[in-house]
């Protein structure tokens, strides 16, 4: 049996504490000849320097292998599989750290130690490496000033929106996600973070820490990452995967100016409710939808009925939805919302559908002050009839979606956000309609 190398890739905003991370593991693990690959985008390698001034890894054996100049999510791809076969072909060690730069994708790093590792008769490796752990280490200060108080984030490297979009990406892609600087930030504080975390990312393990202090077991051969749980594991990803429901055009109900619709229309049933004092009092802002068609008592007490995906009531004015449509947008009209998109989203995501090209299906993302739309391809629709029935035949989620009308063309954007104002958004997104 071969021998197998585990891989561990941690990720994470600059100064989130990574390398301070990276210097507790090395420091306090036991039995492991681990190597280390440390990426740094300047010339000079100030993270692969500070772990060497530490004497934590003996570098005369080659355990330290600095990659700057680049990220190894883009310009050093090649140079990062180069290096992992090549440490793994030494046979002298058997665990690999892998310290990503702070600007770093988690997602084309992850594809490229998955490629490597399917194909270790290629690189003629003597052993096998698996990717075992994929750790996001978040700044809880930053966190608490992105996302809680509003401020915005002081410019660094980048611009804040790409700040704010790197943050939500290495986030929403990994197993384990380690809060930082925890003792930095109030237990109210903290809980606002771990709430927003959570709202994101449902699915990965969350710890908190301070100086990057967690038990190595949560680190170092968990045999925990699987790639195709964690391409999943987003949010959005399972919210936009839900069964489709369509938003009527207008609600059926009056509401007062002191009332906020929470109308989604889901099924062309509206579930407006009148929320009163004990409700609000209890939940700051309800966000219940009653998906299970249960109604308020005589006294107009508020139930939530947790629905595991849109309108789970959750705390700190933290809520989602998903805004479907089988009609397009005006192409300018949605880019006049876009330019004046609610500063209360955290993230959108999802596919559009506009009249100016009725052939395409379009990708929306939006997160912090970076939005974009980007054509990913035809609509089923749009092809042939005898590849539509094929590709119908083949895929029983796109034929549950058929409409006879419009095919699978359709809008269906997931939003998660900090005291949305739903019903306003829905109101701004109906107008860009056609």
């Amino acid at each position: 049996m071969k021998k197998v190398i585990p891989i561990t890739l941690l990720t994470g905003y600059l100064g989130s504490g990574k390398t301070t991370l990276l210097n507790y593991v090395l420091t306090n693990q036991q039995g492991y000849k681990v190597a280390v690959i440390v990426n740094d985008i300047g010339e000079v390698n100030v993270d692969a320097s500070l772990i060497a001034k530490g004497g934590i890894v003996n570098d005369t054996e080659g355990s330290l292998v600095p990659l700057q100049n680049g990220c190894i999510c883009c310009t050093l791809k090649e140079d990062l599989m180069k290096q992992i076969a090549d440490l793994a072909a030494s046979d002298k060690f058997d665990y690999i750290l892998i310290e990503a730069s702070g600007i770093c994708e988690p997602v084309p790093i992850v594809q490229t130690i998955e490629v490597l590792s399917q194909a270790t008769k290629r690189y003629n490796l003597p052993c096998e490496i698996r990717l075992d752990n994929v750790v996001s280490v978040v700044d809880a200060l930053r966190l608490v000033d992105e996302f809680g108080s509003g401020r915005e984030l002081l410019k660094e490297e980048l611009d804040e929106e790409d700040i704010e979009n790197l943050i939500i990406q290495q986030i929403e892609f990994c197993n384990k996600i380690i809060i930082n600087k925890a003792s930095e930030v109030s237990k109210e504080q903290m809980e606002e973070v771990k709430a927003v975390v959570r709202a994101i990312q449902p699915e990965a393990e969350i710890l908190e820490a301070d100086y990057g202090k967690v038990a190595l077991d949560k680190i170092l051969n968990t045999s925990s990452f699987n790639f195709e749980k964690a391409s999943m594991s987003a949010a959005w990803i399972k919210q936009l995967n839900e069964p489709t429901h369509e938003h009527e055009e207008e609600c059926e109900h009056n509401h007062n100016d002191e009332d906020e619709c929470h109308c989604h229309e889901e099924g062309h049933e509206c579930h407006c409710h009148d929320h009163d004092a004990d409700c609000k009092k209890q939940h700051n802002e309800c966000h219940c939808h009653e998906h299970n068609h249960e109604e308020h008592n005589h006294k107009g007490h508020c139930h939530c009925h947790h629905h595991h995906g849109e309108g789970e009531c959750l705390e700190y004015g933290i809520d989602t939805f998903v805004y479907t449509k089988r009609q397009p947008f005006n192409k300018q009209k949605f880019i006049n919302f876009m330019e004046n998109f609610p500063k209360s989203v955290i993230r959108a995501k999802g596919v559009i559908w506009v009249s100016a090209d009725e052939e395409n299906m379009y990708m929306f993302e939006q997160a912090g002050k970076q939005k974009n739309a980007m054509n990913v391809g035809p609509w089923v629709a749009s092809l042939p009839k005898q590849e539509q029935e094929i590709i119908l035949l083949e895929n029983a989620d796109i034929r549950a979606d058929w409409r006879d009308d419009v095919g699978d063309r359709i809008i269906k954007l997931v939003f998660i956000g900090k005291h949305m104002n739903k019903h306003q958004i829905i109101k701004d997104l109906n107008n860009c309609l056609e």
